[in-house]
């Protein structure tokens, strides 16, 4: 358990750090077409999703192979904070600025914490839970599923509010 909670707090750290950074990462790489689909190419809130799911997603391929003995359910507990935390990113989102009117650039970095927060939360708290296990398949169709969405979307976004840029 000990291990188990060490590497969820060494992945929120990750996906703070990579998140952060990878905010970055498109303009830094010259608009490099491959950073481009893991990292945001505009500031669109479909864009910073991107800064919770790509780097939980790395981080769930990172973990070593010995803690799946002691918790099975790690992996898919984890992809499902991860869903969960990339979700969370609009809803916050448009929840707080709707209220207001307009959005505040420290209000929408406190959000990408507290989506990562969750994330980690959530796979803290599901990692033991035999229904994530057994709903590890749907789990993993649904991140294959917004994989592709991200890849789709970054250079075809459709014409609605979540892609435009404000």
């Amino acid at each position: 358990m000990k291990r188990i909670r060490s590497w969820l707090i060494a992945g929120f750290i990750f996906t703070a750090v990579f998140g952060t950074l990878s905010h970055f990462f498109y303009d830094w790489s010259n608009e490099n077409v491959l950073i481009g689909l893991i990292s945001p190419v505009n500031e669109s809130t479909w864009e910073h999703m991107k800064l919770i799911f790509f780097p939980v997603l790395f981080w769930s391929l990172l973990l070593p192979p010995h803690l799946f003995d002691a918790s099975p359910s790690l992996r898919p507990a984890l992809l499902f904070g991860g869903l969960l935390g990339t979700l969370m990113v609009p809803v916050l989102f448009y929840t707080y600025s709707g209220a207001l009117g307009r959005n505040i650039a420290w209000v929408d970095i406190l959000i990408f914490f507290i989506s990562a927060a969750i994330t980690f939360f959530c796979a803290w708290k599901l990692q033991d839970s035999v229904k994530i296990y057994e709903k590890r398949t749907v789990i993993y169709l649904l991140t294959v599923l917004f994989l592709a969405l991200f890849f789709l979307f970054t250079f075809l976004p459709p014409d609605i509010g979540l892609f435009a840029e404000p």
